[in-house]
């Protein structure tokens, strides 16, 4: 049977880290006064072993678990979102991300591709006012001695040096980027993606521009 590595990445951040850096447009208000459904799209993972891991695993494996890993975190960020909505009274609703995907599949956009098209060819062919997009790099992910030649089951971590996170609103009409929130942790790594978003989005939560409680 062959076996497969899958890595699902989650950050504790309250370890070590640097201070949130938020960018937010000066008229986002006036931009985005009409949203009223916005897309999460799978977020761009990159993951970085170290030397001696890197020999045990193939090129092949890192990208299949970056893309197991960027689809399992937009799922988690909106499920975040659902289960919050009634708490921070977001101004806009999330389009189902089982529609989002099938979407892109459709158009024959996958996940490695996405990041060929514009954030305003997305938001056309979505059907959506934003689109919500994000990344998490990863440096030296597995502790020394993971058993990544045997495959990882989902949820089973060593640990992390470096984290670098972010999360992104473009508008459609122009593609603009209107609101952008950047994170820096060194830490330790938990056993879900739950853990990833949970902690993300706890220290995003409250400037999230559509948080009617932000405003």
């Amino acid at each position: 049977m062959k076996k497969t590595f899958i890595v699902l990445t989650a950050l504790i951040i309250f370890i070590t880290g640097c201070g949130p850096t938020i960018y937010k447009t000066a008229d986002f208000s006036d931009k985005t006064s009409s949203h009223k459904i916005v897309a999460i799209l799978p977020t761009d993972v990159n993951i970085q072993l170290r030397p001696n891991e890197m020999k045990k695993t193939t090129p092949e494996q890192i990208s299949q678990s970056e893309e197991s890993t960027g689809r399992d975190i937009q799922d988690k960020m909106y499920s975040w979102f659902l289960k919050r909505s009634d708490k921070f009274k977001y101004t806009v609703t999330f389009q189902d991300i089982s529609k989002t995907n099938a979407l892109l599949s459709q158009a024959s956009i996958s996940y490695n591709s996405l990041s060929t098209k514009t954030k305003e060819e997305l938001c056309q062919l979505l059907g959506v006012d934003a689109v919500i997009s994000s990344r998490a790099a990863m440096k030296k992910p597995m502790s020394e001695g993971a058993a990544l030649a045997v495959g990882l089951l989902i949820g089973s971590w060593g640990s992390t040096n470096d984290v670098q996170t972010s999360i992104n609103i473009h508008e459609g009409k122009k593609g603009e980027l209107i609101w952008k929130y950047d994170y820096y942790a060194t830490g330790s790594v938990g056993s879900s993606t739950d853990r990833l978003v949970n902690a993300l989005m706890r220290n995003a939560s409250r400037k999230f521009p559509y948080n009617a409680k932000s405003k």
